[in-house]
């Protein structure tokens, strides 16, 4: 049984985040801007500031009470972002995915929902637009330490 829960535990929020994504980003980038991400990003220091600063909200993805993934939603003026959507490998491409979309769709409650992807993560831009997500632009981020995030912008309205 697939759960949704809010995340009140951020530091097992931040366990949960750096053990994904040290499992699924060296595909695509290194080691070194791996973990600069996590430190920068989903460190708990960085969580509880996106939390108190920045509107956000994480969601634990639960498969009988265990941990299996993640996402995070930031409250914009006009539109809810998409920050974070994770899953743990052995539970991907089995529609776990899909039903936390479905729960995003829910609490975004009609909003437009966009989010930033990795141009060149192919499976989750297959995904997003599967889910009827459009690619609205391109941008490059610098984020310090000589890296930078090379990102399409998506964009799905309800």
């Amino acid at each position: 049984m697939i759960e949704f829960v809010k995340a009140e535990n951020i530091k097992e929020l931040a366990s949960l985040a750096s053990k994904i994504w040290h499992e699924y980003w060296p595909i695509i980038l290194s080691p070194e801007q791996i973990d600069y991400m996590v430190e920068n990003f989903q460190s708990e220091t960085a969580i509880k500031n996106q939390i108190q600063n920045e509107n956000y909200t994480y969601y634990l993805i639960k498969h009988n009470n265990e941990n299996i993934g993640y996402f995070g939603l930031s409250d914009k003026k006009d539109h809810i972002f998409l920050s974070k959507l994770y899953i743990y490998g052995t539970y991907r491409h089995k529609g776990i995915g899909t039903k936390a979309f479905e729960k995003i769709k829910e609490i975004s409650n009609g909003q437009k929902i966009t989010l930033t992807v990795n141009k060149n993560n192919i499976n989750s831009i297959n995904a997003y637009k599967k889910w009827g997500f459009k690619i609205i632009d391109s941008v490059v981020t610098d984020i310090g330490n000589n890296f930078v995030m090379d990102d399409y912008i998506m964009e799905y309205c309800n």
